[in-house]
């Protein structure tokens, strides 16, 4: 199973062997040997979940901090996003800076995000359904966020405003700047 270096300590794109004929396709998405052994991935997933979108839904950037801190594995099972990081790692040499994958249902990748990163996705087509296993349970008191929007992150948003579909919880997301006293992570 072929791992992809991002840049980012700890992060890897996941490309796995994809098996089809006449019936279709078969692929193992998850395999704890396979990370640990091949890329250096020991995570203990505790929690799996599913969303769908539509186009123009725009969803993040959050985290959990402390000992709730989560890492990812997520994936497109339908559909397309661009599915966007932030190093909120503050002893990291990539602090403050962005990556940004396309995940979609033609090139079946899926993204590794280590704890200490904040996460969030833009839907380009209808009916995306986003996957994701995280490594920690969800604890509402420790959730954070930043804003997408943010222009010091630099990240190219494909919609205009108008098109943009964000969450009245996300549209109220400080600015990086704004969240330093918050990042810290186990």
């Amino acid at each position: 199973m072929p791992f992809i270096e991002t840049g980012f300590e700890g992060m890897k794109i996941f490309e796995p062997n994809v098996f089809e004929d006449s019936r279709g396709y078969f692929m193992e998405t998850y395999n704890k040997m396979v990370f640990l052994m091949e890329a250096k991935i020991d995570s203990n997933f505790v929690q799996d979940n599913r969303s769908l979108s539509h186009r123009g839904v725009v969803r993040g950037l959050h985290f959990q901090t402390g000992i709730s801190a989560q890492a990812k594995l997520v994936t497109v099972i339908n559909g397309e996003v661009i599915d966007v990081v932030v190093d909120c790692r503050k002893e990291s040499v990539t602090y403050g800076k962005s990556y940004v994958v396309t995940l979609n249902t033609e090139n079946k990748r899926h993204l590794f995000i280590p704890r200490g990163f904040a996460h969030g996705f833009l839907v380009t087509k209808d009916n995306t359904e986003f996957s994701y296993k995280c490594d920690n349970f969800y604890h509402r008191e420790s959730e954070k966020g930043i804003s997408i929007l943010d222009p010091m992150l630099d990240i190219e948003i494909p919609f205009t405003k108008e098109e943009m579909i964000i969450s009245e919880k996300d549209k109220g997301l400080p600015t990086f700047m704004e969240v330093q006293d918050f990042l810290y992570f186990k």
